[in-house]
């Protein structure tokens, strides 16, 4: 069995302007330097071996707030960056138009961001992740630092929920979920921990 505990990235002024961020490298604010600290803190006693992140400042500063206590590598991961969103990257909801963030909000699955990439690529990548770090963590806990919608992909992923369903899954900014990997089955035991915060 591998043990996994999901952490998404702190605070951005980007999140609080709710922009589409995607591969856009924006740092944490203050805000969220604090949340980093605390997760960091909260997660001081669980036993990590190894820290993954998406290779962004957001995620890997979120990460070596994390890794301290545990003498753990910080390992940039391609599979964890967000989704491409393309040309809706740094846009708002109002900024992209009515019709296209409707059909977003409603038929996710069926978006094709002009520019970017789809949900199902996404949960493509995290899933091969995922059975890759069993392969080279047994009986070990790894931590995965990404973004909001690679937490939600990856929660749906684990029930067995199709890709419209992300929008019924809450990830808080510097939010923990934990799952367990035994045999290629997955087992969700916590989702969207905000207790520390």
């Amino acid at each position: 069995m591998t043990r996994f505990i999901f952490v998404r990235h702190g605070q951005t002024d980007w999140n609080r302007e709710n922009r589409f961020r995607g591969r856009l490298d924006i740092p944490l604010n203050e805000v969220g330097r604090e949340q980093a600290r605390r997760v960091g803190a909260y997660l001081a006693q669980t036993p990590l071996t190894t820290i993954y992140a998406s290779p962004v400042s957001r995620t890997m500063l979120t990460a070596q707030f994390i890794a301290p206590p545990h003498n753990a590598r910080v390992i940039p991961r391609v599979e964890l960056y967000d989704l491409d969103y393309g040309d809706w990257q740094g846009k708002t909801p109002d900024e992209i138009g009515p019709a296209a963030y409707a059909l977003w909000l409603r038929e996710p699955a069926r978006v094709k961001f002009p520019g970017g990439e789809a949900l199902a690529d996404v949960r493509a990548r995290v899933v091969k992740l995922i059975a890759e770090l069993c392969a080279q963590h047994e009986d070990e806990t790894v931590a995965l630092v990404s973004h909001d919608l690679v937490g939600k992909i990856l929660v749906c992923a684990l029930l067995g929920a199709d890709d419209n369903s992300i929008h019924r899954v809450q990830q808080d900014n510097a939010c923990i979920n934990r799952f367990d990997v035994e045999n290629g089955a997955y087992l969700l035991r916590a989702m969207n921990e905000t207790a520390h915060l």
